[in-house]
């Protein structure tokens, strides 16, 4: 029996350990981690690497794309400094946020292409729709003659979708696309699809009032959720032409996070996720059940933020691997999370809980498939 590991990380401030030409910056300047330098936050997020070992990971927060950057070559230049087997980078469609969504993976291991599904809607595809009939036919009718059907657009267009119930469609758009892929494991031929996802943060950046803080977050919690409900469109597409599909990265969201979930209905990773009632549409990851009625207990948790007004560290479940109902039950999945304080073989490896504290604040999240 084969085991393959795939892992998301998401890494804080990756981009800022490049420099313009997107080489490694090792030296002992600050990083823009508190209190870290670059050759220390390198030399940590290497070691986790080597530790957690991966066939595939997508990295969340990536180095930067652009007119004169290259993400695939920092990640690469970065995997041949140490060492690592993980030498080959896939990205997806550019983000404008200097955070990108990239497959770091084993080439010998796995086969990995871009592999975008749907039509690409644009604004103005809309708004002539919308003109031509009342109200505009569902994005399928936009779809190609000469392709498949698909039911969600194109991950860099727009999704028209009226989140708060008020008549009112508003087009949404991801500032970070999630990285589609076709990956074909090369061991035992086993092919599957993947859905790299950075979704919106619910965080109410540049509030200067608590009614503004709450207005803000809001209004990003609809647009998060717009996000997720894309991409369950785009896992249906999947499961309804038989497709195995896995969803990983940071949805900046869980089940039970905060009081916003009980106006909206459900967070954006139960969107994601599907309806608990038809378990063969229902994606599979055990975290999300770990839910407790009391405020006391153990809870798994992906993430720890310093606190400034409590002086004190936030622990929270934000990092997911989904699995596809049929994949997750010819597989066996083994589920981890590489927090240094939760999982006892990370806490008793002193050098790689220093290292996971040093890296980032995100820790990996891993799980093992047995193929064969």
């Amino acid at each position: 029996m084969t085991t393959l590991r795939i892992a998301t990380w998401n890494i804080e401030w990756f981009d800022a350990l490049f420099d313009r030409h997107d080489r490694l910056i090792q030296d002992h300047s600050w990083s823009k981690r508190h209190d870290v330098t670059r050759r220390q936050q390198g030399d940590a997020i290497a070691r986790v690497l080597e530790a957690v070992d991966p066939d595939l990971m997508l990295v969340v927060e990536g180095p930067n794309e652009g007119r004169k950057r290259s993400a695939t070559h920092a990640l690469e230049g970065f995997a041949q400094e140490f060492g690592l087997r993980q030498r080959k980078a896939l990205l997806g469609f550019p983000s404008p946020t200097r955070q990108e969504l990239v497959y770091l993976y084993d080439p010998d291991r796995v086969a990995l292409m871009h592999d975008p599904r749907g039509v690409r809607v644009t604004a103005e595809d809309w708004a002539e729709r919308r003109e031509r009939a009342n109200p505009a036919p569902p994005f399928d009718a936009l779809a190609d003659p000469d392709r498949r059907l698909h039911h969600a657009p194109r991950f860099d267009g727009v999704f028209p979708l009226d989140v708060d119930g008020d008549g009112e469609t508003d087009l949404h758009v991801f500032s970070k696309p999630p990285n589609e892929a076709a990956a074909e494991d090369l061991t035992t031929g086993a092919r599957f699809r993947l859905i790299g996802v950075h979704a919106k943060s619910k965080a109410a950046f540049g509030a200067e009032s608590e009614e503004d803080e709450r207005r803000i977050a809001a209004i990003n919690r609809r647009k998060q959720l717009a996000q997720c409900e894309w991409i369950r469109q785009r896992v249906e597409d999947h499961l309804t032409t038989g497709e195995d599909v896995i969803v990983l990265g940071d949805f900046n969201d869980g089940p039970g996070q905060d009081h916003y979930e009980k106006a909206f209905g459900r967070s954006g990773v139960e969107v994601v996720m599907g309806d608990p009632g038809d378990p063969a549409t229902l994606l599979r990851n055990p975290y999300t059940r770990v839910r407790f009625s009391r405020p006391y207990g153990w809870r798994p948790s992906t993430a720890r933020f310093y606190n400034r007004d409590q002086r004190g560290y936030v622990n929270a479940l934000l990092d997911f691997i989904m699995l596809s109902p049929r994949l997750a039950d010819r597989t066996r999945p083994q589920w981890r999370i590489w927090h240094p304080f939760d999982d006892a073989e990370c806490f008793a490896d002193e050098k790689l809980k220093r290292a996971l504290l040093t890296a980032s604040d995100h820790f990996p999240v891993s799980v093992d498939l047995r193929l064969g």
